[in-house]
């Protein structure tokens, strides 16, 4: 599969006459973006909202003229579970089945289900789209999903999924349009890093394999998230007395950057604490670079050579200096990256490969609205 329309095309212009565009609703944990977007993938209206129903309905009440041009609504859902692998159009029993996922997803599928509840409210006449993060890791091969406990978890579903999967298609097929070529001709470490952070390994357009696993909590340290931990320390902690929701919030909330640092779940304001000599947020920075690097060389091995490495989201887009760190520890494989180019980027789209080198490094800004709008218009002419 080629991307042709991966192009850089993100201008904020007014509303014009374009046809059938598409309104993206991308409901995070921590917010919610609105965006409306064109057949060519430019943004012609958008905005950002916190999570919940009311907090929609007031950013859509004044985009009228906006909302007219709009024939169909795209939404993100975080966690598809084994049910949901390709867009589907959203009704009341697909809502009810993402609801049972909620426990899967906390953060991100309750926030999803109010904002779809709100912007079906809002724009009842058109039709509602659903596109999911795993599905883009319905790819993995069994080995990959599979984990090492007894064969009957694979029959209920306790299987690895994988998130992020919107902009981790979305890096790869602009990052091969950077590099002159289909997607279906090269292999790719795609590394989202933001609040939540996952890397994946992308084989000509397939994901096979990636960072986290059965829920986003998996994999990498993230902002709050602890990424990975070893299950018995879980276990010592249950039988000591902590109770399950006070674990669950500790996982999830109390964790990563935040946790270790006790500064933030921002890296920028832990980076700054760092250079202002806080130990704590030292050792936040240096934990998660170090698992960073061996989830690159994971990902690597998986795909059995590598043409780029690719950074995206909010740190991979912006924080030079953990590209510099991920980079200079894969150079034993063959990345290579300019200083200069890498130091100089900041919020678009970069190639800040070193000259001559085995392994490009691309910087990919993040842009899962181009793919949920181009995979709602798809579901909707294949009916």
């Amino acid at each position: 599969m080629t991307f042709p329309s991966y192009g850089t095309g993100n201008g904020e212009t007014g509303v014009g006459d374009e046809p059938e565009r598409v309104l993206v609703v991308n409901a995070g944990s921590t917010s919610t973006k609105l965006a409306i977007v064109d057949r060519e993938g430019s943004t012609t209206w958008s905005c950002d909202v916190e999570p919940g129903v009311e907090p929609m309905q007031r950013a859509l009440a004044p985009a009228g003229a906006a909302l007219d041009h709009v024939a169909a609504v795209g939404h993100r859902v975080v966690h598809g579970g084994a049910r949901f692998t390709a867009p589907v159009l959203v009704d009341d029993s697909v809502m009810s089945d993402i609801a049972a996922l909620v426990d899967l997803a906390p953060l991100h599928n309750e926030a999803g289900l109010a904002a779809m509840r709100a912007a079906r409210e809002r724009l009842p006449g058109v039709p509602h789209v659903a596109c999911f993060d795993t599905a883009f890791h319905a790819t993995i091969p069994e080995a990959a999903r599979t984990y090492g406990g007894p064969y009957e978890w694979l029959d209920d579903g306790l299987r690895r999924y994988g998130f992020h999967g919107l902009s981790h298609e979305y890096a790869a097929g602009r990052a091969a349009a950077m590099l002159g070529v289909a997607v279906t001709e090269v292999r790719l470490v795609t590394c989202h890093l933001g609040g939540g952070c996952s890397l994946a390994a992308v084989d000509r357009g397939r994901s096979i394999d990636t960072t986290m696993g059965f829920t986003p909590l998996d994999g990498l340290v993230m902002a709050t998230r602890s990424g990975s931990v070893d299950p018995g320390l879980l276990l010592h902690l249950l039988r000591g007395g902590v109770a399950v929701d006070e674990l669950d919030d500790t996982l999830e909330r109390r964790s990563g950057w935040l946790g270790l640092s006790g500064v933030s779940g921002d890296l920028r304001e832990v980076l700054s604490a760092r250079d202002e000599g806080n130990e704590r947020a030292r050792l936040a920075v240096d934990v998660f670079v170090h698992r960073l690097v061996g989830g690159i060389a994971t990902m690597a091995a998986s795909l059995g050579g590598v043409d780029a490495l690719v950074f995206t989201g909010g740190v991979g887009e912006r924080s030079a200096e953990v590209r510099a760190r991920a980079a200079a520890a894969s150079a034993w494989w063959g990345v290579s990256l300019d200083p200069a180019a890498n130091d100089a980027t900041s919020s678009e789209d970069a190639d800040v490969s070193g000259r001559d080198a085995g392994v490009r490094v691309l910087v990919v800004v993040a842009r899962e609205e181009v793919v949920i709008a181009r995979l709602t218009r798809s579901l909707l002419a294949s009916r």
